[in-house]
């Protein structure tokens, strides 16, 4: 590991107080260091400058400087001056002498600072430059089109004095196979010392030691580690090392630690430490309100850990960008296994290839030893490789490939004790690892998301650019889903004192523009189902779990999967897909998402979410278990039937890492009913303590009380309407009420419905605009909502009672005089319309109805409702 503050006590800390000024011109000079700053302002470093207001927006150059004093600096010693991340061009004098510079933003690097330096006082100064175009820099997802620029020193400064011989390198190689640890040191300075001797202490007490020669700076030895304790996130044993260089007396004494973990994969499947593995992980940005890069306190990463364990999750995916050295150690402690990558740019060009080359080798240095590390990521969706512009995709670019097939080896050769993931996402081409992005939102688009993880795990070839690795080897994994949850907005709005800056960005547009939402939602139908703001993010929330539930149940029940890394542990600015929110607060989904996501899940499937009355009703119980060792569960199943008998207890056993569908555990005949009506039906695990609830809408199959004589368009809408009793005219003409598809044929009270495959008229230049929606997976769904008051026997967020009949799209010209019963939004109130609307004498309705008449409960009763009204 590379000395940082985190290996050595610093003599002085320079965290604190500095003088701090922008340099529009880019070409002051601040070198004097007796210099006149008047236009400076004092700042804290830590510190990005887009912690200030008016410099949100501010790219170019900007200068810090403090005063410190030293006793001076001792013959054999080294000052080394120690910046843990600054963004991005940083060069460094004291006293006015050039000390070094650095061009990065996430990583930390020493300068020499010993020949500058002087007894007494001394100035320090630093000059950041942040370019506008970040284009061949690595940044991730600082500005447009995604969050909070972020530049300047956002780690801590330090000033370390060192022995002028010293260990600066310690790497230790864990190999399970004969509990064994090879430590390799890399030694540097005048002074050649004879040996090293090195110790090794598991909680107070030696485990092992010896004395290693050292040759040309090096050193390396093997240790036998007796009765190893193993690393793992239930028990994340550490087994400290000390090591002391002697040249007659103790020239430099280096501490560190490290973890006897392993991590390997082979036939699909994953290993930590030789035993089966199943991945739980979650999306884990690291942004924070305010401070962006860093949380305020530091002590906000012990709290993120300990949520991320409460909820279930054995492994955070630190995405684009290096976790904070802070973070990792405490991965270490508390037992988190983390999945790191660098920060990516956009454009794929030498200069940009060779900024991510060295910011990963720089990555791997500083964490090789943290045992919570097992995953480097070299690119994310192609950023930075493929696709900018008219840049050729890696999918199909030899030349890319080759460079991304090279790069995997260099890395696999540098760090050989973690996996390597080329590409995250798609398009792989030499990987350890085969992840997908799937974004599908349940159940509105339930059985593209079961078709497409059936592809996903019969062909995992079709995932590759070009294979250079074998696919059956590499373990599956969906590494980005989720659904967005709309936080408590107010409480949001009263934690930022009204609207915070974020809500303004310029790049920002449509869903991702929270600016004046106060005002879209009193202005939107959404005020009138919704009682609050309150009420609207709570119902949004327990869809965005209604949502993840079954893809989680889906993807844990399917052997082909190896686990899954969801979008995202923390809402991020204005993208509020996390199970916490910005201000890292549990939102509605905690609870029930920490029993979906437990070791061992319980899970209940109702054959159908929709049944007639007198149909027969059964659900089958998943219950899947993650652990080492196979476990015993007692469960208890019953429905909120009237006059029904049907609750029941089952002794369960499942074997360790395995999965157990206990068919039909429930089965009763659905109660007669006048109207629509929702019952309930639960599993019970005392001993897991989990309680999973589902519900079954259940609709009469009586004709209704009046029949209108309809029209229908459609031949098979036509005979359904018939079949319940209407009378079916020949004409619109001799119709009380008009169904059709194609408005221009209605004459009176007319229903326009989609076509039989469901699809609206797009782009049709009739009276009605019609936006489509993906009909498969898709980012905006993920972040949309449909809400509804035309059925109060039903949930506002109707969930799977219009399960089969979630549109293809809706109506974007709503005016003030149009009445919407089913209202459709995206993001921050955004892309907003009507799914079923009334103007006039016309109602339109774009949920899959016409083709579900008859034989789907709620279709059912939502035509007929809307033809009730219509005729009166």
């Amino acid at each position: 590991m590379v000395t940082t503050p985190e290996n050595r006590d610093p003599e002085l800390s320079l965290t604190g107080d500095w003088e701090f000024a922008t340099d529009e011109s880019g070409d002051v000079d601040r070198l004097d260091p007796a210099g006149d700053w008047d236009d400076a302002r004092m700042v804290s470093i830590p510190h990005s400058w887009q912690e200030e207001d008016d410099l949100r927006e501010y790219t170019g150059t900007a200068w810090y400087r403090q005063v410190f004093s030293i006793d001076g600096v001792d013959e054999n010693e080294r000052l080394l001056l120690t910046f843990g991340a600054v963004d991005f061009e940083a060069t460094v004098w004291i006293n006015g002498k050039r000390v070094g510079e650095h061009c990065g933003g996430y990583l930390p690097f020493t300068l020499d600072a010993t020949d500058a330096v002087e007894a007494g006082g001394n100035t320090v100064v630093l000059r950041v430059h942040d370019p506008e175009d970040l284009s061949e820099i690595p940044h991730g997802k600082q500005g447009t089109p995604w969050y909070t620029r972020v530049s300047g020193p956002w780690q801590r400064v330090d000033l370390f004095t060192v022995p002028e011989t010293r260990v600066d390198d310690v790497r230790v190689k864990p190999d399970l196979s004969d509990d064994t640890a090879t430590v390799d040191l890399t030694i540097v300075g005048g002074a050649p010392v004879p040996e090293a001797r090195i110790e090794i202490e598991r909680e107070g007490s030696t485990v092992a030691s010896s004395a290693v020669t050292v040759e040309d700076g090096a050193a390396s030895v093997t240790f036998s580690i007796p009765d190893a304790e193993y690393w793992r996130p239930d028990s994340p044993a550490l087994y400290d090392l000390t090591i002391k260089l002697d040249g007659g007396e103790t020239v430099d004494t280096y501490e560190d630690y490290f973890g006897m973990r392993s991590v390997s994969f082979e036939d699909g499947e994953l290993f930590l430490n030789g035993e089966l593995f199943t991945m739980r992980g979650a999306l884990d940005q690291a942004f924070y309100p305010d401070t962006y890069y860093r949380p305020a306190e530091l002590e906000t990463f012990e709290q993120e850990i300990e949520a991320a364990k409460e909820l279930g999750f054995n492994l955070l995916r630190k995405h684009i960008k290096p976790a904070h050295p802070k973070f990792v150690e405490l991965a270490d402690r508390m037992g988190m296994l983390v999945w790191e990558e660098p920060a990516n740019p956009i454009r794929y060009t030498d200069r940009s290839k060779e900024l991510v080359r060295e910011q990963l080798r720089g990555m791997i240095d500083r964490d090789f030893n943290n045992p919570s590390v097992i995953i480097w990521s070299l690119y994310n969706e192609e950023w930075g490789v493929g696709g900018h512009e008219d840049d050729e995709f890696l999918w199909t670019d030899e030349e890319k490939q080759d460079y991304i097939e090279s790069l995997y080896h260099e890395t696999k050769d540098y760090d050989p004790t973690r996996l390597v993931c080329d590409n995250s996402g798609w398009a792989h081409v030499a990987t350890d690892l085969n992840d997908y992005h799937e974004y599908f939102v349940v159940p509105d688009r339930v059985d593209p998301w079961r078709d497409r993880l059936g592809e996903i795990v019969e062909n995992p070839a079709g995932n590759y650019g070009d294979v250079r690795t074998d696919p059956e080897e590499a373990p599956l994994l969906v590494s980005e889903f989720g659904t967005w949850g709309l936080p408590d907005v107010p409480k949001l709005l009263e934690a930022s004192d009204g609207e915070p800056h974020w809500f303004e960005h310029d790049f920002l547009e449509g869903m991702k523009r929270p600016g004046d939402v106060q005002a879209k939602f009193d202005a939107s139908h959404l005020a009138d189902v919704f009682d609050s703001f309150e009420a609207l993010g709570d119902a949004w929330q327990r869809r965005e779990f209604q949502s993840i539930e079954t893809i989680i149940a889906d993807m844990r029940a399917h052997k082909g999967v190896s686990g899954y890394v969801i979008t995202e542990l923390t809402d991020i600015e204005w993208e509020f897909n996390g199970i916490l929110d910005y201000e890292r607060q549990e939102k509605a989904i905690y609870d029930d998402f920490s029993r979906i996501n437990a070791p061992v899940m319980l899970h209940l499937e109702p054959s159908t979410p929709v049944a007639w009355n007198g149909n027969r009703i059964t659900a089958d119980l998943l219950l899947v278990n993650d652990r080492t060792e196979a476990v015993d569960v007692t469960v208890t199943v019953d429905a909120s039937v009237p006059s029904s008998d049907t609750k029941r207890t089952y002794e369960l056993s499942v074997d360790a890492h395995d999965a157990i569908r206990v068919a039909d555990v429930l089965a009763f005949d659905a109660p007669v009913t006048n109207d629509l009506r929702q019952f309930e039906l639960t599993a019970e695990a005392p001993d897991l303590d989990q309680r999973v609830a589902r519900s079954v809408t259940v609709g009469p199959s009586a004709e209704p009380a009046d029949t209108p004589a309809v029209y229908a368009e459609s031949g098979r809408l036509a005979s359904a309407l018939a079949e319940r009793g209407y009378e079916v005219a020949n004409t619109a003409t001799d119709a009380d009420v008009s169904l059709v598809t194609d408005e221009s044929v209605a004459n009176g009270p007319t229903l326009v419905v989609p076509d039989a495959d469901g699809r609206v008229p797009v782009d049709s230049g009739g009276s009605f605009q019609y936006r489509g929606l993906d009909e498969g997976d898709s980012w905006n769904l993920c972040a949309s909502l449909l809400y509804q008051d035309l059925l109060p026997e039903i949930s506002s967020v109707p969930g799977w009672a219009f399960e089969e009949l979630y549109p293809y799209g809706y109506v974007t010209d709503t005016g003030p005089d149009d009445d919407v019963s089913i209202g459709y939004t995206e993001g921050w109130l955004e892309n907003g319309g009507a799914v079923v609307m009334t103007r006039e004498d016309r109602t339109i309705c774009t949920l899959r109805v016409t083709d579900r008449y008859g034989s789907h409960p709620v279709a059912t009763a939502i035509v007929d409702r809307l033809v009730a009204e219509l005729a009166e």
